[in-house]
């Protein structure tokens, strides 16, 4: 089932939560994913699991050319920023999203776990793409639908 609707003027986006399609990810989704249960700022060291600034040759690389995280994810760091679903501070920058992990053009101080930036959602560059989500849901023995 698709998880968004896009109001009649084009212009608002809505997220059915209950929806099972694909989705961007919640910038608490991302984080969870690219961390993939370490603790620091990386979850390797930057030159074997992202393509950053000083390795990148000035351009975006095919996924899959560094290591992964501990859950298998490639290039969670580098490469390209990814946009999540989350507004940055909607009273400030109106519907401005965040984006998250570094980018190939990016310094190694800007490629961690918790780095993020902010654009409106229309701004489109060569650094910046996305990952995709999906929410999974089953039936319990009391009816309810619990998130996996």
């Amino acid at each position: 089932e698709p998880c968004y609707e896009i109001d009649e003027e084009g212009e608002r986006v809505v997220w059915n939560r209950k929806a099972d399609g694909y989705r961007l990810p919640t910038e608490a989704e991302w984080q969870h994913a690219c961390k993939a249960g370490s603790q620091g700022y990386r979850y390797g060291e930057l030159e074997e699991v992202a393509w950053f600034q000083e390795n990148s040759d000035g351009m975006t690389h095919e996924v899959g050319g560094k290591l992964p995280n501990a859950w298998g994810l490639y290039d969670m760091l580098g490469n390209v920023w990814e946009w999540c679903w989350d507004l940055y501070d909607e009273e400030v920058y109106g519907s401005y999203r965040i984006f998250r992990g570094g980018s190939w053009a990016e310094e190694a101080r800007g490629c961690g776990a918790t780095c993020r930036r902010r654009s409106h959602p229309t701004f489109q560059i060569d650094d910046l793409g996305f990952r995709l989500a999906r929410s999974i849901f089953s039936h319990n023995g009391d009816g309810h639908r619990s998130f996996g």
